[in-house]
């Protein structure tokens, strides 16, 4: 499957809003959006992620 059939919105600027350097890092690599002020939802990259660092 190629990179682009994938649901993950990179994005090369560095958000305003987000202060934290792993905040930034997250949503600037498609792991977390918001969705409201003050709420997150993962996306499909980051679902998967969380789900295997629960397995562990």
């Amino acid at each position: 499957m190629k990179w682009t059939q994938f649901f993950i919105p990179t994005s090369k600027e560095v958000p305003t809003d987000a202060v934290v350097p792993s905040h930034q890092l997250m949503i600037r690599a498609g792991i977390i959006r918001q969705v409201v002020a003050g709420a997150y939802t993962y996306l499909p990259l980051g679902y998967r992620a969380l789900r295997k660092a629960e397995n562990i």
